[in-house]
This record gives C-alpha cells, structure tokens and sequence, in this order.
C-alpha cells in the first residue's frame, strides 16, 4: 500500500495487512500477474499459470521501482526525486510535513517530455526521496562536507522540518533494508542501460535532471541561479560537452546559470560519469520557480514551462551532439 502526499487521517495509513512475502510489493506482483494472464494461451490454466515464479516476481518488483522509457539515441534522462510515492508502513511513523513531499522534483517527467520524442531513454523513480535518496552514496557519506545537505534516508525536509515522529527515525537494519528494497533497483537499471547504450554507440551521456527551490536559506545563501550545470568540476564529462552546453546559454537566453557552482553533481554524476570509459555524465539543477510555483500545491505553469523547455532542449541536444563527435574521433 502506498501513499501519495496525503493526510495523516487518510485511510490509506493503514499498514500494509498482506504478509505473505515481506520482499515483494504485492500490487507489484498484481500488475505483472495480470500482464501474465493476458499472454497466457486458451485452455485450462496448469500449475506454472497459478504461481508466478521467484524470477516473475522479481522482475515485477524491479519494474514497481521506477518508471523507464528505452530510447533510440544516445542519451539517459535519470529523474531520480520524481517520486512521491510513500509505501504506508513508513509513512504511518513520519509526521504531517513528510506527508506533503514539498522536496520532490515537480512534474519533470513533463517538463523533459521532449526528451522520448527526440529518442531519448527516461527513468524516473516512483518513490520518494525521504523514503531513501537515490542520489546519495549507499554509505551515506556527504557529497559536499562543510555544507548543510540531506542524507541516504534523510531526517529533516530541506527547510529543517523533522520527517519523523519521535522515536521514529529509520534505524541502521531499516536503511539497509531501503537500500536493497528501492535504492539498488535503480542504480542496476541505470548501469544496465548506460551499459546496452555504450555497446550500441561507444559514447553515450547521462543527463540528471532535478530541481529545487529558488531559495533555501538552510542550504545557500541568497537565490540560486536559474540553470546550475554540474559535472563534478569537470571529472564526469568530457571538456567539449560543458563546452558545448555554455555555448548555447551565451546565445541571449533570459534565464541564469552557473557550471559548478553549488551544485557540482550528486551521486549518480559522481558515480557513473567515467569519461575515459565513454560514459559521460552531466547534472542540471534548475529553479523550480523557472517552470513552476513553489509553494504548494506545487502547480506546473505551462506559461513558464514554455519560456525554459526550449533552452534545456537547446543544451540537450548540443551536449547530445558533442557526445557523438566523441565518437566518431574515437573510432
């Protein structure tokens, strides 16, 4: 069962009463099981149509985990904060300003929805952030130490806000326990896509999409910059791809940027960006007031989208286009 920013008197607080395997999401295994019996062939149903397999199963839960679009050009667009989604059993033990997800990276699924239309592969995770950060190390060390930042299984909102009741706060068994359950999934689909792409093209490029609010006292100072590109200060990428993407923010856009600035990259930059293995990966930390309110309840402005989606697809494409002159001068 799981909750999407709801109220605390929901219904749906209940715990979860289906205790048949604490591994598996039944409503997972639910869509798969029907997904089975759609291709299954006419005639009576034998044992193997009754019971799923352990490997059915396992695919299914993998799948639950994220949401994932496979393109036909070189690039991955990870959305690792799309996620609001809240299995009960957690929620029942956070408090009413964890219920409200404010931390989450609004509606970029649609804002990047000139990603699939341009071949792009999109993954996005179903989960949210103060479940298990899937842009943090599995240890839980800080990416930018001196700095205020968010953990694996954070315990405050980006404002300061405690996201659990007292005495509730996810002890050592239960982080490991997210991170094999929702944050694994998600780094082995990375891996095998980032890996299917390199063998089909040589060089291929990850763009980590997210973004936060204009302004968080707690975690900068002053307003951020609307567009802030990181590449690990330049260890995730190659040259030519930062260079190709200033290039097209210097032609007269109306919006503000900065490479490497307080945000040089998470995790997932850090980690998979290996330019000498031809993996080449990018961030991009935009405002949210860029594309939409940020007070709740958080609404896209269509109005805005249209101004900031032609400059983000601008610097797609040429970081898209440097990827592959990477290519041909390599092979």
């Amino acid at each position: 069962m799981l909750l999407r920013h709801v109220s605390r008197s929901s219904s749906l607080m209940a715990a979860p009463t289906d205790k048949r395997n604490e591994r598996l999401a039944p409503e997972a295994i639910n869509v798969a099981a029907r997904a089975l019996n759609r291709n299954r062939s006419a005639g009576p149903p034998t044992g193997r149509d009754v019971q799923m397999t352990w490997y059915q199963e396992f695919f299914a839960v993998q799948e639950a985990m994220f949401t994932f679009h496979q393109g036909r050009i070189p690039l991955l667009v990870s959305i690792p904060h799309l996620g609001t989604e809240i299995p009960a059993a957690i929620a029942a033990q956070m408090t009413d300003a964890a219920l409200s997800v404010a931390d989450t990276d609004w509606h970029l699924d649609r804002l990047y929805s000139f990603a699939k239309s341009a071949g792009a592969s999109v993954l996005g995770a179903r989960f949210s952030r103060y479940v298990i950060d899937l842009n943090r190390p599995p240890g839980g060390e800080s990416l930018y130490p001196g700095q205020t930042t968010t953990g694996l299984c954070p315990a405050e909102t980006f404002r300061g806000e405690p996201l659990y009741l007292e005495g509730n706060e996810p002890e050592q068994d239960e982080v490991q326990r997210r991170l094999e359950r929702y944050w694994r999934p998600y780094h082995q689909k990375l891996r095998a896509e980032l890996d299917r792409m390199k063998q089909q093209f040589g060089q291929v490029l990850l763009w980590e999409a997210h973004s936060i609010a204009s302004v968080l006292p707690r975690l900068f100072q002053g307003r951020l910059p609307d567009l802030n590109i990181g590449t690990n200060a330049g260890a995730s990428c190659d040259a030519s791809i930062l260079e190709a993407i200033s290039s097209e923010l210097v032609k007269g856009q109306p919006f503000t940027w900065v490479a490497n600035g307080r945000f040089k990259g998470g995790y997932i930059t850090r980690a998979f960006g290996q330019p000498s293995s031809g993996i080449h990966a990018v961030q991009l930390e935009m405002c949210q007031s860029t594309y939409m309110d940020e007070d709740a309840p958080f609404s896209y402005r269509q109005d805005l989208a249209e101004r900031v989606q032609p400059v983000i697809e601008r610097m797609m494409s040429a970081a898209t286009a440097a990827t592959s002159k990477l290519r041909a001068a390599t092979s």
